[in-house]
């Protein structure tokens, strides 16, 4: 057979057909190649494409999947899947269809051509989080296709409009349809179960809880002129204060349970003390994980767009900011008194979309077993718990009482940067950390 295109000895480049790449790659490019973008406050492409693409293949499996549109072309895909023991609680295993934007200026592959090279799977979602999805139907495949069912009863949800807080994905179904849901009490899904190295040591991340989200938008408003006249009520002036009084702030730690536990576990691992090492030194000693783990020890507040003006000599009478809030739970409130401190009266404060942080304890049955199947795939290799610094649709499954777990399993390169793929340039994840997690969640959908 001649080399692959991502061999290094590849006289002449070829693409990998289907036949050589894992159910689980097939499945993650296929999704790719749909343009799920969801540009937020209402724009989107739309997940019904993607959402038909899935249900096609949950049919093929026997199943009976029902497709909800919240609005046209905002599809979401749910269904049921029988287990041995329908007596165990169910537990809803899910992921989101929609992506972030790409620029493919920016890109060095088509950000939508599901791109196979390097040994990795290039694209927007391909790790946020087609890949999950195409997970989850691979490894209901392993089961189901083999005649087999899983331990219990599983509720297989795509959802639409994550990206966007899923007011019109998953909220709306926990919302209209919670019946749909009935009897689950665990869920898993995005952001964990992914490696990181810390000294050497390979060591998985659980993600059990999230912090809190709060977008709001700033409005500045002040006197429409003539770009020579002197103006000192500018309205593009007030807001850029006010912007950079929120960027520059420095919000102070405070550890969680969770982060109190995992910066402990760090510790143990890289062989100092917890009582003399700062929380951030800790952090920044797991490597390429800290780019969530620094986030997960304080609140932020970062500005993410900015607006005003449609002319070089007009000075506008309005100018508007979109900031994104992370805080830690139970800090809403404080955090959203001290932005309208910094920013002062003249700025209008207007919250777009809010979320609960939650944090669920690092045990009990389904962590057990999840630490059990990692150690059978990856002997030796500790599971840690971490908040995780964004959100996810488990923030909506918790208002019926659902406790959400982020475990998308991937045994990952020591210096792989993960969370600088999440709505990063040139995202892509490996062919055999997919693999990985193809058999990781096909153990524990069996066993659990």
């Amino acid at each position: 057979m001649p080399p692959l295109a991502d061999s290094p000895d590849a006289a002449v480049p070829r693409t990998r057909t289907d036949e050589e790449l894992d159910l689980t790659a097939v499945i993650a490019r296929d999704l790719i190649r749909f343009d799920t973008t969801n540009y937020g406050e209402g724009r989107s492409n739309g997940e019904t494409d993607a959402a038909e693409y899935v249900a096609e293949k949950l049919r093929g499996l026997g199943l009976e999947p029902e497709l909800f549109d919240s609005e046209p072309g905002r599809t979401s895909v749910v269904a049921r899947v029988a287990g041995r023991d329908s007596s165990k609680g169910a537990l809803v295993v899910h992921g989101h269809l929609d992506v972030v934007p790409a620029d493919p200026a920016n890109w060095s592959v088509d950000p939508f051509g599901g791109v196979i090279k390097d040994g990795m799977l290039w694209g927007r979602g391909a790790v946020d989080m087609k890949n999950m999805d195409a997970m989850i139907l691979a490894a209901l495949t392993d089961i189901l296709g083999s005649g087999r069912q899983p331990a219990r009863d599983l509720v297989i949800a795509f959802f639409a409009d994550e990206e966007a807080g899923g007011v019109l994905g998953s909220h709306h179904l926990v919302k209209n349809r919670p019946e749909l849901f009935a009897g689950a009490t665990d869920a898993i899904s995005e952001v964990g179960g992914y490696s990181v190295d810390l000294g050497g040591q390979r060591a998985y991340l659980l993600q059990s809880g999230e912090k809190a989200l709060i977008w709001i938008k700033l409005i500045a408003r002040g006197d429409a002129a003539h770009g020579s006249r002197l103006i000192r009520n500018n309205a593009i002036t007030r807001l850029a204060e006010a912007v950079a009084a929120i960027g520059r702030r420095d919000w102070p730690i405070r550890l969680t349970d969770t982060t109190t536990q995992l910066l402990g576990e760090v510790a143990r691992i890289l062989g100092v003390d917890p009582q003399t090492t700062a929380p951030d030194e800790l952090a920044l000693a797991t490597g390429t994980a800290s780019g969530f783990i620094q986030a997960s020890l304080r609140t932020t507040t970062n500005p993410t767009l900015l607006q005003a003006g449609y002319k070089h000599n007009v000075i506008p009478d309005t100018a508007e900011a979109l900031i994104d809030i992370r805080s830690l739970p139970g800090e809403e409130d404080a955090v959203l008194a001290e932005i309208a401190e910094l920013v002062g009266p003249d700025i209008e404060i207007h919250t777009m979309h809010r979320d609960i942080g939650m944090e669920t304890e690092f045990q009990g049955p389904l962590v057990d077993a999840i630490v059990e199947t990692l150690g059978r795939h990856d002997p030796g290799a500790p599971v840690l718990p971490y908040l995780l610094s964004a959100g996810t649709d488990n923030k909506a499954l918790s208002l019926l009482g659902i406790k959400g777990y982020g475990f998308a399993p991937l045994k990952l390169p020591a210096d792989f940067d993960f969370p600088g793929m999440f709505h990063g340039v040139d995202e892509r994840v490996p062919l055999d950390a997919l693999v990985f997690g193809r058999r990781v969640l096909t153990d524990l959908l069996l066993n659990y």
